[in-house]
């Protein structure tokens, strides 16, 4: 059996089912029924195997490489492109990115305090991490 497709194979417009049947007694349903309400169906066969043993190995990397015969780097690359591809940011990502720019510009005020980089280079540098 096929798996619904996510896209019109033709302009990439979102699709539209209008009938859905029951395998095990027949029962018919017609209507509108939208294809994209599913966020994991528009996921291509790789990640949708991936995110099957990422789950069976419970988010454990080595369990993960070893099921795929993949690297570190390569689970990580995947894992990624997965939550990329699900519209998702990893938990703590943005509170990671903030206290990375936090980190940055305690550095910057450190140097112009030593003496290391002019008032006008900390000014400039500070602009740069908005």
């Amino acid at each position: 059996m096929y798996s619904v497709p996510a896209r019109c194979p033709v302009c990439g417009g979102n699709l539209q089912i209008r009938e859905v049947v029951c395998e095990s007694c027949g029962t018919q349903m017609r209507g509108q029924f939208s294809a994209s309400t599913c966020r994991y169906c528009g996921l291509d066969p790789e990640q949708q195997q991936f995110l099957e043993v990422f789950l069976r190995c419970r988010g454990v990397y080595n369990c993960v490489e070893r099921e795929l015969n993949i690297s570190y780097p390569t689970v990580k690359a995947r894992l990624e492109s997965l939550l990329q591809a699900l519209g998702l940011s990893a938990v703590g990502e943005e509170k990671a990115e903030e206290l990375d720019v936090q980190e940055r510009r305690k550095a910057i005020l450190d140097a112009l305090e030593r003496g290391e980089i002019t008032a006008e280079e900390a000014a400039d540098a500070l602009r740069q991490l908005r």
